[in-house]
C-alpha cells in the first residue's frame, strides 16, 4: 500500500507530507484548494509527462516521493527484473525530481527509467480519473476484465496461448516469404556457395589467429627482444663488469663469514644462496633463448599473409574464427535447404500445420474458461451496478470469434441497458461520464480479492451524483477498502463521512504567496468538515449535528460489510 506521499515545490504545494493507512482514505477540500493538484503530483511520480511551469515560483525544481509496503508478488518480481533490491524494511521507494534542465527518476536509490517507473508503478497503484473510467469503452480493456475474474488458471492458459501464436506467426512469416519472391532464392543460393567456399578454403582452426598474433608480434619487434634480453645476460651474470650474479656472490661470503654467530644471519644465507641459484638457473635459460633465436623472412612473410586472410574474413563474416565458422555453418543450411527446397517447403507448411493446431487447441481451453465465467462476472456486475442505483440493469458479457492473437481468437463487449425498454447497446453508446465512474467502482468492487495492485486511486468517482446513489457509492467504495487501500478525492459529504482517515486540503495566501497544505482531520475536524460538505454558509450546530448523523450512518454501513 502507498504509506507516505511527500510533495516539494509543486506549483501552489511547498511542502506537503501525507501518512495515509489502510482502508479508505479520503480527500476533501474546496474547490480549487488544490485536489486536482495532488492527484497531479501522484501521476508526476508514476511517470506521467511533466509541465515545468508547475515548479513553484522561485523553486529551482519539483519533486514527488512515494513510499510503498506490503508490496505484491507481481511488483517484487518488476524489481527483481530491474535488478533493484527492496529496502530492509521491505518498502520501496519512487522519487521524481523535475527541474527546467532535466528530469531524474529513481527507485529505491537506484537511477531508472520513465519507462521502468511505469512498469513498476503499474504494480503497486491503479489510478482512477475521468478519462481512466473511459477504459471500459475499449474491448480488449473488457476482456481484460474477464480475463483477471476468471482467476488463477488464466494467466498460464494465455502464457501458453501466447508462446503458440508467436511460433505460429514465425512459421507463417517465413513461409510467407519463401513463397513471395523464388527469385531471391537464386540468388542467396549463390551468395551462401561462394561465401561457404571463401570459408572452407581458409581451412581455420580455432585459436590460430591467437597463436598467429603472437608470432608476428615477437617477429616485428626481434630486434627489441634481441637487444633486451642481451642486456638482461649481461647484468644478471653474462658480462666482465660487476652484475647480479657477482654482487650476489660477494654479498653470500659476507654473510658465510658471520652467520655461525647467529641463528638469524644463517636464514638469511639459506635466502641468498637460494637467489644466486635463481640467477644462475635463470642466466643459462636466457642464454639458451639467445642462442636459438634467429629472425626468417619468409617465415614473417607467411604469417603476415595469414594473419591478413583471417583479419579478412573477420571483418565479413564475424569477430572471432568461432563466429566465422558458424557463419559457414549457417551459409551450408541455406544450400541444404535449396538443395531439395520442395522438401523444405513441405516441412514448412507441415510444421505451419501443426503449431495451427496447438494454437487452436491453447485458444479453445481459453475461449471454454472465459464463456464459463462470463455469466458469473455478468452476474455479480449486475448485482454491483443496482446496489449503486442502477434502477435497472439489463446486462450481457458477449463473446465473438475474432483474428487469432496473442490473448486467443476472442473479443467480449458488455451490452447493457439501464433505462426500461431499451435494447441492449455497447457501454460506449450508452454510458455517461458519471455512470462510466460507477460501473468502474462495480467492477473494482466485484475484482476487490482478484487484484494484485495495494492501492487504489479514485478521483471523480462522485461526477453527477448525489443524494442516495452517494451513499451507495461510498459504500461500495468502503466495500473495495476492506481487500485494498483505498484513496478517494472527493466533494460529497456522503463518502467524507465513510472515511476511515480523512485529509483536508486547504488553500492559504499572506501577501506573498499563495501555498496548498495537505492536514490529518482528526474525528472532530471530520465532522466540521463534512458540516462543510452538506452546503451551509457557516458551520452551525444543526449542520453539525447532520454531519455527526453521517458518520453515525457510515459506521453502522461499514460494520455490516
Amino acid at each position: 500500500m502507498l504509506k507516505n506521499l511527500h510533495v516539494k515545490n509543486l506549483a501552489l504545494i511547498e511542502d506537503a507530507d501525507i501518512e495515509f493507512s489502510e482502508g479508505l482514505n479520503i480527500l476533501t477540500g474546496e474547490t480549487g484548494a488544490g485536489k486536482s493538484l495532488l492527484m497531479g503530483s501522484v501521476l508526476m511520480a508514476l511517470g506521467s509527462r511533466f509541465d515545468m511551469s508547475m515548479i513553484r515560483k522561485g523553486a529551482d525544481s519539483a519533486s514527488v516521493e512515494l513510499v510503498f509496503d506490503e508490496i505484491g508478488d507481481k511488483a517484487l518480481s518488476i524489481l527483481e527484473e530491474l535488478e533493484i533490491p527492496v529496502e530492509d524494511d521491505g518498502s520501496v521507494i519512487i522519487k521524481r525530481t523535475c527541474s527546467q534542465s532535466r528530469s531524474s527518476c529513481r527507485i529505491n536509490g537506484s537511477n531508472a527509467t520513465v519507462r521502468e517507473m511505469k512498469k513498476l508503478s503499474q504494480a503497486l497503484i491503479d489510478v482512477h480519473g475521468q478519462r481512466d473510467y473511459e477504459t471500459l469503452l475499449h474491448r480488449s480493456e473488457l476482456l481484460e476484465i474477464l480475463d483477471l475474474y476468471c482467476g488463477k488458471e488464466m494467466p498460464g492458459l494465455l502464457d501458453e496461448v501466447k508462446e503458440r501464436y508467436l511460433v505460429m506467426q514465425e512459421l507463417r512469416d517465413k513461409l510467407e516469404d519463401e513463397l513471395s519472391d523464388t527469385g531471391a532464392a537464386e540468388k542467396e543460393v549463390a551468395l551462401a556457395e561462394f561465401e561457404l567456399n571463401e570459408i572452407e578454403d581458409a581451412a581455420l582452426k580455432e585459436g590460430e589467429d591467437e597463436e598467429l598474433e603472437n608470432a608476428y608480434r615477437r617477429m616485428s619487434n626481434f630486434r627489441k627482444i634481441a637487444e633486451g634480453i642481451g642486456r638482461a645476460h649481461e647484468l644478471i651474470g653474462g658480462g666482465e663488469d660487476e652484475n647480479a650474479g657477482s654482487l650476489t656472490s660477494m654479498a653470500l661470503k659476507e654473510l658465510s663469514s658471520v652467520s655461525e654467530y647467529d641463528t638469524v644471519l644463517s636464514g638469511f644465507e639459506e635466502e641468498l644462496r637460494s637467489a644466486e641459484s635463481i640467477l644462475s638457473d635463470l642466466q643459462m635459460e636466457l642464454s639458451s633463448y639467445m642462442s636459438q633465436m634467429e629472425f626468417d623472412e619468409e617465415e614473417f612473410a607467411v604469417t603476415e599473409e595469414r594473419l591478413d586472410l583471417i583479419n579478412k574474413l573477420k571483418s565479413k563474416y564475424g569477430k572471432t574464427i568461432p563466429d566465422i565458422l558458424d557463419y559457414a555453418a549457417s551459409r551450408k543450411e541455406i544450400l541444404d535447404k535449396y538443395a531439395d527446397y520442395d522438401a523444405y517447403i513441405e516441412g514448412l507448411k507441415a510444421g505451419l500445420a501443426k503449431a495451427e493446431k496447438e494454437y487452436d487447441a491453447a485458444s479453445l481451453k481459453v475461449s471454454k474458461l472465459r464463456k464459463k465465467n462470463a455469466p458469473h462476472l455478468q452476474s455479480e456486475l449486475t448485482d454491483r451496478l443496482k446496489e449503486l442505483n442502477f434502477t435497472t440493469v439489463d446486462l450481457e458479457i458477449k463473446l465473438e470469434k475474432t483474428e487469432a492473437g496473442v490473448k486467443g481468437s476472442d473479443s467480449a463487449d458488455f451490452l447493457i441497458s439501464v433505462n426500461p425498454g431499451e435494447d441492449r447497446k455497447p457501454i460506449a453508446e450508452v454510458a455517461s461520464g458519471g455512470e462510466l465512474s460507477r460501473m468502474m467502482l462495480a467492477v473494482k468492487t466485484v475484482m476487490a480479492g482478484r487484484e494484485d495492485t495495494g492501492t487504489l486511486i479514485f478521483d471523480e468517482i462522485d461526477s453527477g451524483i448525489s443524494g442516495i446513489t452517494a451513499w451507495k457509492v461510498a459504500g461500495s467504495l468502503a466495500g473495495v477498502s476492506r481487500h485494498h487501500q483505498v484513496i478517494c478525492i472527493t466533494h460529497l459529504p456522503q463518502i467524507a463521512a465513510m472515511a476511515d482517515h480523512h485529509f483536508m486540503i486547504v488553500k492559504s495566501s499572506d501577501e506573498r504567496s499563495t501555498t496548498t497544505d495537505v492536514i490529518a482531520a482528526g474525528d472532530d475536524g471530520s465532522i466540521a468538515e463534512i458540516a462543510r460538505l452538506l452546503g451551509t454558509d457557516s458551520v452551525t450546530d444543526s449542520t453539525l449535528k447532520n454531519a455527526r448523523e453521517l458518520k453515525d450512518k457510515a459506521a453502522a454501513v461499514k460494520k455490516a460489510l
